[in-house]
């Protein structure tokens, strides 16, 4: 790979969970990313603030509580607003509130301007993949 890419992450909302954001933080820098991880309850403002000042490559968003599709509304808006048009847009977690399709949730985060969405279980190591292949083109 090229020189790092740089990532900004962390965890959307008012969700407090802590320990995947951990573990994404630690795989990502492991697979060779420069990784900004903001940490928990991060409002859509922070992420872009954070993604300005770091010339970021790509935002990740996490969610656990299930507010992910609340708190994700209006994103890819603010973003383009702020100046991040074309920014990668990555979410992932337990994004939706009780038992849905993937496929439609997919679809509606898809709708939101995201670029990926994970579900719940995906591993660092998709995630990972998913970066290479969109950033390096590998």
């Amino acid at each position: 790979m090229e020189e790092k890419k740089t990532l900004v992450m962390g965890v959307i909302g008012a969700d407090v969970h802590a320990v995947g954001n951990q573990i994404l933080s630690y795989a990502f820098r492991e697979a060779g990313f420069n990784v900004i991880n903001l940490g928990v309850m991060v409002s859509q403002e922070e992420y872009i603030e954070a993604a300005i000042e770091s010339a970021a490559d790509a935002i990740l968003v996490s969610s656990l509580y299930g507010h992910g599709e609340l708190d994700c509304q209006g994103f890819r808006d603010k973003c383009d607003e702020a100046g991040l048009k074309g920014i990668l847009l990555y979410v992932g977690g337990n994004i939706v509130v009780g038992k849905q399709p993937f496929e439609e949730v997919e679809k509606r985060f898809k709708a939101m301007g995201f670029d990926r969405v994970f579900g719940p279980g995906t591993t660092p190591e998709e995630g990972i993949a998913a970066l290479k292949k969109d950033l390096y083109g590998v």
